[in-house]
């Protein structure tokens, strides 16, 4: 689909920001780039759709080299995706996915269907493409600059950190949507990152540069288990030991047993006597079908309590949940990053089936590090003694 043979960028002024470049990457793959500022991640993929010129060497897509191709027609064949959006403010939201669909001149009624479908597929109604910009959040304009790439159904699409300017939970949950979408769509994808937690959970395989020279491209696993040298091992910090595991791969080997619950139609009154017999502050609640669908604490509680008496009238609906099928690297990432003491698991209907804690992370990073059975506090009186 893609491949780099002997490319190189060299800038006015000598400065070689890419160096004899050999890469073949697979139709339906998702690559993504990372390393230090500087390292080229970013020149090698603009070269691809000739942003930045190729110094010497040869790229071709689909076995064409994009030199022989007209800049204008090459660009307007691949998607691309950069950080700040790009959205024209003064074009509506359906105007502004099916850009490239304009300039190729397609008929009204294309572009209509095409923008309806394509806003299905990120779970926006389709009302919002009558809207602006402005009228959107920074998320919502994020997928619409999503969509836009796929307007035109490219083989290919580039992304430049484009979750970069998000918050940490809004960037998680898109993080998510485009990793589905992706799996549903079979994009050949080259994505740009600076974060590697980004870089392993979303990509097939992650190509880490320095010094515009790949250092290592393999799948996230393998460079977890096997990091090619003492480089890729401090940028990867030793925080992410865990997540290289072999044994341990996925969130259900290592829930624990069902948390406490409450059902949504229970009274205010009974959750407090629950909390109570069971000392915990917090409670899961499931419907009828025994299906998660919020959560509630002694501080929602307090809040409300003159004002409600039902568990699903002051209940939060929007919580951290995640499949017991999950990888645990991002699990333990939305953990970390979000601050939660823990993390209800479902099964594929979303039944509640466990629980992931902090303890239980910290539990396993001590394992990974000084081994089973490693005492922590006997540990602890020899660094005393010492």
């Amino acid at each position: 689909m893609l491949e780099f043979k002997n490319v190189t960028k060299v800038y006015d002024g000598g400065k070689t920001a890419v160096k004899k470049l050999n890469l073949k990457i697979n139709k339906g793959e998702f690559v993504c780039f990372i390393g230090p500022s500087g390292c080229g991640k970013t020149t090698t993929m603009k070269m691809v759709n000739r942003l930045i010129d190729i110094s010497d060497g040869t790229i071709l897509v689909d076995g064409k080299d994009i030199k022989q191709q007209d800049p204008v027609q090459l660009r307007r064949s691949i998607g691309y995706v950069i950080q700040q959006i790009g959205l024209m403010p003064h074009m509506t939201i359906k105007e502004n996915i099916v850009l490239v669909g304009t300039l190729l001149k397609w008929p009204e009624e294309k572009k209509n269907e095409r923008a309806k479908e394509l806003i299905k597929l990120v779970g926006l109604p389709t009302e919002y493409l009558d809207k602006y910009p402005h009228e959107l959040s920074g998320g919502q304009q994020q997928r619409i600059g999503v969509l836009r790439a796929l307007a035109v159904n490219p083989p290919l699409i580039l992304m430049d950190e484009p979750f970069g300017a998000l918050d940490p939970i809004t960037r998680d949950a898109l993080q998510d949507e485009f990793k589905k979408l992706q799996k549903e769509l079979h994009k050949t994808i080259i994505f740009v990152t600076h974060d590697m937690d980004e870089a392993l959970k979303l990509a097939d395989r992650v190509v880490i540069m320095r010094d515009g020279e790949v250092v290592q491209a393999d799948t996230p696993e393998e460079i977890l288990r096997n990091p090619a040298n003492e480089f890729v091992e401090e940028f990867l910090g030793k925080e992410r030991l865990i997540q290289g595991r072999p044994d341990v791969t996925t969130v259900g080997q290592i829930m624990e047993g069902t948390p406490i619950t409450v059902q949504e139609n229970d009274s205010l009154k009974n959750a407090i006597s629950i909390m109570r017999d069971k000392h915990v502050d917090s409670l899961l609640v499931l419907d009828q079908q025994e299906k998660l669908v919020g959560f509630i604490d002694i501080e929602i509680i307090n809040l409300n309590y003159k004002k409600a008496t039902l568990v699903n009238e002051v209940m939060e609906k929007e919580f951290l949940y995640v499949e017991k099928d999950s990888l645990l690297r991002d699990t333990v990432h939305k953990i970390l990053r979000r601050g939660v003491k823990y993390v209800p698991v479902v099964d594929e209907e979303k039944k509640l089936v466990g629980i992931v804690t902090r303890a239980t992370l910290a539990n396993l990073v001590y394992d990974t590090i000084w081994g089973d059975g490693f005492d922590v506090e006997e540990h602890v009186d020899l660094e005393i003694a010492k």
